[in-house]
């Protein structure tokens, strides 16, 4: 099983290039599902954020309000935390228990949003990061997503940055352009780095190439 780390700030498009990833034969593990899903109604872990955030962070049916849960978690760094540590636990639980039900010749992408922030990066043979300015990212997160400019700022603001993502990247996808360019750089990096990858681990050997000089990334 070939298990690959996908991140990228809020707004980058990382959930463009998994759907991607995932016609091409991957199985996705999408963190924000799994974060969706373990915060449902009836769930401990809606259970243990209304006791830490108040009941004002739920619906009227009952169900978590995610702007007033946002409103109240990405405050401070304290708030934060808290958040994380409530919900983080319960994400990596679910996911194992995904990952051990998928045949073991997978490739398998992990979708996390946090996995910088969450010092996951290390358990990954492969890392690929989603990439696009912030100013990009304000305008999709308001224009798209209908997010206050000053809540998708401070939310782009909580997450790592661009010098933290890249010093873990093996892969740096920039997602400045349209979402068809997107889709096509996401398929070439799944022909020429994760085919060729998951081939030699289940081969178990070692892949060989010449020398050759490339261009620095920016």
């Amino acid at each position: 099983m070939l298990r690959i780390g996908l991140t990228g700030g809020i707004g980058a498009g990382k959930s463009a290039v998994s759907s991607t990833f995932a016609k091409c034969g991957a199985v996705v593990v999408d963190g924000d599902v799994i974060a969706r899903e373990v915060v449902e109604p009836g769930t401990e872990g809606l259970k243990a954020l209304v006791e830490a955030f108040g009941d004002d962070i739920l619906s009227p049916d009952g169900s978590l309000d995610r702007p007033a849960l946002a409103a109240k978690a990405f405050r401070d760094d304290e708030a934060r935390q808290k958040l994380n540590g409530i919900v983080h636990p319960l994400v990596g639980k679910r996911r194992s228990e995904i990952i051990a039900s998928v045949p073991e010749d997978s490739v398998v992408v992990e979708d996390i949003p946090l996995l910088v922030e969450s010092g996951m990066a290390p358990l990954f043979p492969l890392v690929v990061v989603v990439h696009a300015d912030v100013e990009v990212r304000v305008r999709r997160l308001v224009d798209q997503r209908g997010m206050p400019e000053d809540d998708a700022r401070a939310r782009i603001a909580a997450q790592a940055d661009d010098e933290q993502r890249r010093a873990v990247a093996d892969v740096w996808l920039d997602n400045s352009g349209s979402p068809e360019e997107l889709a096509q750089r996401a398929r070439d990096v799944w022909n020429a780095r994760i085919l060729p990858f998951a081939h030699n681990l289940s081969a178990c050997q070692i892949a060989r190439a010449p020398a050759r000089l490339v261009p620095a990334d920016p």
